[in-house]
């Protein structure tokens, strides 16, 4: 009998602002506590306990739990005084975090009682082969073709990358290997030809000498040659600073990375792109790979991975190839809410019909354009996407993932200890010869595995979810937008940076008439200080956010139409060389409702009006301590 999903509520998902589902958290959490103990006592029943009552009636045992007690409350205490409100409806808009699934939180804690290490599948029997599944969840996200593709979970988004760079290195220096393994499979072809073969021709010569893979692989660039003639490694101005690490850590180097401006929505500019692929391959400079961002770390936007392919099969047509890897460690799972309950991608003229049948918003939302819905749709050409269960998966950390299109990939980075697995055995047997990482927590395969499990990556679940996330990312835009606030005679404005892609919405204050951008970037500093832990205190702190730099080191002249939309010169711009605004990261389950938001849009007014005459009272102050000083 096929089990039909429920129309998911998302309020019966998490633990809950106040601990609302308190009780079905813990009726869950107990069973399976419960189910694991009953496990240890069925197996081998005839073996005694070795911990015996007397053991427990002893001075030393009962010492030794009273012990155990007060860490645990002075654990309690640290963490109660010292941990950020990311549970909050409405009170937290800052950090890429928020409350986690409650199925997941209790996966985790349950698969961490049998200590299972990913790494080895006679370690981890149950959770490897929950990894695996996961993997082949990951490539139906991405819309790969079953049974060629592949996935696995890692620690974080920032190893993902570095596996995504290993891979394109691997790939692009294999064709120089051949040639000195096998000639034949690549007779009559110049050194600029090898390095522009595409990934699939590779892997159709490999497939034809499968003996020979081994003695190809070391005489590729994991021997250390050839590293500088693999070409650049090209990455939007948005990039996450984990790409310069990868690159250092990979041995290609930090000046194969070159950085490709972005426009004035913060997206790779696609012309500039070409153009500096044409620049190099004028120069007989291949290119390595080109990175596109799905979810910026600092304004959420989404690069144009559609446009990105439309210029590579452009290319490809002139002699030039590259490798593309998507970045989407932030938007990865936002893929879910383009996917029908058959996981197809939705066409675009039904997709308003889907999400109205799966109530996907509870109003019209106009974050969708046609632009964002390519991108997405697009994704499916990259050769490695990033992904991490840990920001838009709702799953605690550390909970990162990599999804890799043709499976055969794999042997271009493979490695094989004979201690922990045979080489030649099945998946998921073979999990860890295929990746970076070693020993890792079945408990992390186990959480995301349960919370697929309750959300399908499709509109039935994780669309939901992230559709939810949107909708309230778009509220609190709405909220800010043409904002006022009177302090004293001045009167301070708020501006959202750009229109939202994706849940991230970038803002900045400035007080009305002025045109000191030294001194706008002050004031929105100053109001991070006060809307922080650092000065604002947490228990107190009724509005938090985070706050970032664009500056003309990382960000060259894109922020400028902006900054002049303000009414500052260009003048200005060059003389300050940087803009400081405030970030938040909408990822509140709770903010889309709109009686919910409306309750905290209130008090968030209240509390941003109060920072703002704090930071005047203080700046008042200070001016007068300068008159008397001098």
């Amino acid at each position: 009998m096929k089990y039909e999903m429920p129309d998911i509520n998302l309020k019966a998902l998490f633990l809950g602002v106040k601990g609302e589902n308190t009780d079905l958290f813990k009726e869950l959490l107990l069973k399976m506590v419960d189910e694991h103990v009953g496990w240890r006592q069925n197996y081998m029943p005839q073996d005694l306990p070795v911990i015996t009552p007397q053991d427990k009636s002893s001075k030393s045992f009962q010492e030794t739990a009273d012990h155990m007690r007060s860490v645990f409350n002075l654990l309690s205490s640290k963490l109660r005084a010292n941990s950020l409100p990311w549970h909050s409806a409405g009170r937290f808009w800052g950090h890429m975090n928020s409350e986690t699934l409650m199925p997941a939180i209790i996966a985790y804690s349950a698969a961490m009682l049998w200590n299972g290490n990913n790494v080895a599948y006679e370690s981890s029997p149950g959770t490897s082969q929950m990894e695996e599944e996961v993997g082949h969840e990951f490539a139906a996200l991405m819309s790969y073709v079953k049974g060629k593709s592949w996935g696995h979970i890692c620690a974080d988004g920032s190893i993902a990358n570095l596996e995504g760079l290993w891979y394109a290195r691997n790939m692009k220096s294999l064709p120089l290997a051949i040639k000195e393994v096998a000639p034949e499979f690549v007779a009559g072809k110049s050194e600029w030809e090898l390095l522009n073969m595409s990934t699939a021709e590779i892997l159709d010569i490999l497939d034809q000498i499968p003996e020979k893979m081994d003695e190809i692989k070391a005489h590729s660039a994991r021997s250390g040659k050839n590293l500088q003639k693999l070409g650049k490694w090209l990455i939007p101005q948005t990039k996450h600073y984990s790409w310069l690490k990868a690159a250092d850590i990979i041995g290609v180097g930090l000046d194969c990375v070159e950085e490709i401006d972005v426009d004035d929505n913060y997206r790779m500019d696609i012309d500039k792109l070409e153009a500096k692929i044409r620049e190099f391959a004028a120069q007989q400079i291949p290119v390595l790979g080109v990175v596109g961002v799905i979810g910026t770390t600092e304004e959420g936007q989404v690069d144009r991975i559609d446009k990105m392919v439309e210029l590579r099969e452009k290319l490809a047509k002139e002699g030039i190839y590259f490798y593309i890897h998507v970045d989407a460690a932030y938007g990865g799972y936002a893929r879910a809410i383009f996917l029908d309950e058959n996981n197809e991608f939705i066409e675009w003229e039904k997709i308003d019909e889907v999400y109205a049948k799966h109530n996907i918003f509870s109003e019209p939302c106009e974050w969708l354009t046609k632009e964002i819905y390519d991108s997405f749709k697009a994704m499916n050409q990259a050769e490695t996407i990033t992904i991490d269960p840990h920001k838009m998966g709702y799953i605690p950390y550390s909970a990162g993932g990599i999804v890799i299109k043709d499976i055969r990939m794999r042997d271009a980075i493979s490695y094989f200890a004979t201690y922990v697995f045979e080489k030649g055995a099945d998946i998921p047997a073979l999990l860890g010869a295929y990746m970076l990482e070693g020993s890792k927590a079945g408990a992390t395969a186990a959480a995301v595995w349960t919370a697929h499990k309750v959300l399908p990556l499709n509109v039935t679940g994780y669309g939901k979810l992230i559709g939810a996330s949107i909708e309230g990312a778009y509220r609190f835009y709405h909220f800010l937008y043409g904002k006022e606030f009177k302090v004293g005679d001045k009167t301070i404005r708020l501006y959202p940076l750009t229109r939202p892609d994706f849940n991230m919405v970038d803002y900045v204050f400035n007080e009305v008439g002025n045109t000191d951008l030294e001194k706008m970037n002050k004031l929105n500093h100053d109001f991070f200080d006060q809307a922080s832990y650092v000065k604002g205190g947490l228990y107190d702190n009724e509005f938090i956010t985070s706050h970032t730099d664009f500056a003309i080191p990382d960000y060259g002249n894109s922020p400028l139409p902006f900054v002049k939309s303000l009414g500052f010169s260009e003048r200005e711009w060059d003389r300050e060389g940087k803009v400081t605004v405030l970030r938040a990261s909408a990822l509140s389950p709770y903010a889309h409702d709109k009686d919910v938001f409306e309750e905290y849009a209130g008090e968030i007014e209240k509390a941003m009006q109060s920072k703002l005459e704090k930071i005047y009272s203080e700046m008042e102050a200070n001016a007068k301590v300068e008159v008397a000083v001098r």
